[in-house]
């Protein structure tokens, strides 16, 4: 790993650098899109053209290929998706890139969801061949409800795919955004030679490496020097972008920022070819971070003391320490290890002495972080999802959503002799927030309801039990398949119904489960008076 570049803190005179100054030169990001669509792929591209990292691997990598450094989690190498979201941070240029790599999995909209509350723009991922899938939709109407900007990536070009424009008419009918591609490619999916670049009108030419693990060469041709090169597949791509600027797909800023449109470039992401094109727009036309607003939606100045939030809580990347380590995206003020916050939510003090930097599952001592970076901190069992942490003036951020689970099962220890290592793992679990882990005096501690999304979630959950925590579960599926809000009043009544359970999450709300939407309505008609309120639904838009 190659150390990222020491963040200013003081100018030539000591004088504290200008937040407002820091704030501009970070963009903070995250790589969204349908599962197996090349988000971490294409996430480790960018480091490697960041020079962050030496060779890039790929989760489907050749053999001799390392796995991609976000996917750390043993089963994401196994399977070959992100299961958790992974934060990377690098400097490029002049420019702070904070990068979150999500799970495309619908299973694990959740861990986005939370992701995409703590960026300020987006990459999307379309897959040449199979263009918007449904998880793709899904994802850009959360960003269009966060009012996120969203730049539009259609990768694998170097395999058989659909015609580009085509792939356009497609994103501007379906998702309402105005696609205005920066780049146009050389050559059908399939035959990717390069790109024209929209922008200067040259040809971007791109030579494959050795299992892309390396940057691929880029040779920079004049439109003459093209037309030589590549005869009639140049002009064809030549008219193709003339009646593209007819159409008025151009780029603008304002457009952009406004999230009515949206840039589009042409990648291999396994091949590195047009990941750099991605760095450089990056870095010139993804916004800033600007005044967040607070829970009552009044913007937070940039400049104001330090404030961030926890977008999310993450254990077990360090199997030698077993630490947790939660995420913070720093809002306003300058962030400096070892200053002592408030934490909102309980109005409890809480020490920073151990601040990190992130790169994947390896991590570095951080002394200094400005808004938009993304601060890991270590053994963070006081914190969970959506606490605020603040230094001076009380601020707090707008909650994070807890999405409805729609499977439930039983988790059992497997083996008694290890209860204690059980009791520590659905612990650590249910901190997290993202499988729900419910209790009730009638199972008892040692029968925990595991809440999820998807059921790919079970299995997270028991291979982690097992290989974090070293005990081994059980899951006893339930008939479950709504939960609502209740409150103490209605819980007695409602625990005498039929097909009804109620039962308290780990952070203290009481949760309503019914086995059918029949007989939740039939609950409602019938006794109005009960306290039943729905949780978001996990269709992400």
């Amino acid at each position: 790993m190659t150390a990222t570049a020491p963040i200013r803190t003081d100018d030539a005179e000591g004088t504290p650098t200008d937040v407002v100054t820091e704030a501009a030169r970070r963009r903070t990001f995250a790589v969204i899109s349908h599962p197996d669509a090349g988000k971490s792929t294409l996430t480790e591209a960018l480091a490697l053209h960041a020079r962050v990292i030496g060779q890039a691997g790929a989760v489907h990598g050749k053999a001799g290929r390392r796995g991609t450094l976000s996917d750390w989690m043993d089963m994401e190498r196994a399977r070959g998706i992100s299961i958790t979201s992974a934060a990377l941070q690098f400097s490029y240029r002049d420019t702070v890139v904070n990068l979150l790599d999500t799970p495309g999995h619908a299973d694990f909209s959740e861990d986005t969801y939370r992701v995409l509350t703590a960026v300020d723009a987006a990459v999307m991922l379309i897959d040449a061949a199979k263009g918007l899938e449904a998880q793709t939709m899904k994802l850009f109407a959360v960003c269009r409800h966060r009012g996120i900007p969203v730049i539009t990536v259609v990768n694998k070009w170097d395999r058989p795919g659909m015609d580009a424009l085509a792939l356009m008419d497609e994103v501007a009918d379906r998702t309402g955004l105005a696609p205005t591609p920066l780049t146009w490619p050389v050559g059908i999916a399939g035959d990717f030679r390069g790109v024209l670049d929209r922008r200067d009108g040259s040809y971007r030419h791109f030579t494959r490496t050795a299992g892309g693990a390396t940057i691929a060469p880029e040779q920079v041709l004049s439109a003459e020097e093209a037309l030589a090169r590549e005869g009639d597949t140049w002009s064809q791509a030549v008219e193709e972008s003339e009646l593209l600027t007819e159409t008025g797909a151009v780029h603008d800023q304002e457009l952009f920022l406004a999230h009515a449109s949206t840039p589009v470039l042409f990648a291999s992401a396994v091949s590195n070819f047009g990941v750099g094109q991605l760095l450089d727009v990056l870095v010139g036309l993804a916004p800033a971070p600007v005044d967040r607003p607070d829970e009552d939606g009044e913007p937070h100045p940039l400049d104001a003391p330090f404030s961030g939030f926890v977008f999310k809580v993450q254990a077990g990347m360090d199997a030698g320490h077993r630490d947790r380590l939660a995420y913070l995206r720093v809002c306003s003020g300058v962030f400096e290890r070892g200053m002592v916050v408030t934490n909102g939510r309980t109005g409890r003090p809480f020490a920073t002495k151990y601040a990190q930097q992130v790169l994947g599952r390896e991590r570095e001592t951080l002394e200094t972080a400005y808004p938009g970076d993304v601060v890991g901190l270590v053994n963070a069992a006081a914190l969970g999802v959506g606490d605020t942490l603040y230094a001076g003036d009380p601020v707090v951020y707008p909650p994070i959503t807890t999405f409805a689970p729609e499977h439930f099962a039983v988790a059992r220890a497997a083996d008694t002799s290890k209860y204690k290592q059980f009791r520590k793992g659905i612990e650590t679990l249910g901190g997290e927030g993202v499988v729900q882990v419910l209790v009730s005096e009638r199972r008892g501690d040692g029968a925990p309801v595991f809440a999820v999304v998807g059921p790919m979630q079970f299995e997270v959950a028991s291979h982690r039990m097992e290989h974090e925590f070293g005990a081994r579960i059980s899951l006893e599926p339930l008939p479950y398949t709504i939960a609502r809000i209740t409150d103490r009043e209605s819980a007695p009544e409602l625990a005498t119904a039929r097909d009804v359970e109620v039962l308290q999450r780990a952070d203290g709300e009481l949760l309503a489960l019914f086995t059918n939407k029949w007989a939740l309505q039939v609950l409602e008609r019938n006794k109005p008076h009960l306290t039943l309120v729905p949780m978001v639904a996990a269709e992400l838009g």
